[in-house]
């Protein structure tokens, strides 16, 4: 499917796929830049931002890759993951999950 008239020039008709990989792009930019934080919570919001691209919009062109369905659990999941382990990333954890501690005492002792 395509997100724009057929005879629209490629990037017209694949601006949902662009733009999720233009905020990946900057989130690594951002990361590699050591804005680690926000690097990482801008690529999980891109991937969640896609999920939602998929659910809203009929035609996204190379955005889908497989189902409806399989698309929207596959970004949602890997985006709200990434999200929640940036949130958690030390030092100064904004998420702390207080079992997941005991569970790393656990493994490693």
């Amino acid at each position: 499917g395509r997100a724009a008239a057929g005879d629209a020039p490629a990037p017209a008709r694949q601006w949902p796929v662009l733009a999720v990989v233009l905020l990946v792009g900057l989130g690594l930019l951002l990361t590699a830049l050591d804005v680690f934080r926000w690097g990482t919570l801008l690529i999980g919001a891109a991937l969640l931002a896609g999920a939602a691209l998929r659910w809203v919009v009929p035609d996204v062109g190379m955005l889908a890759v497989r189902s409806r369905f399989t698309d929207i659990t596959t970004y949602g999941v890997l985006g709200l993951s990434i999200v929640l382990l940036s949130l958690m990333a030390q030092p100064k954890p904004v998420l702390e999950i207080p079992f997941l501690k005991d569970t790393l005492h656990f493994t490693v002792s």
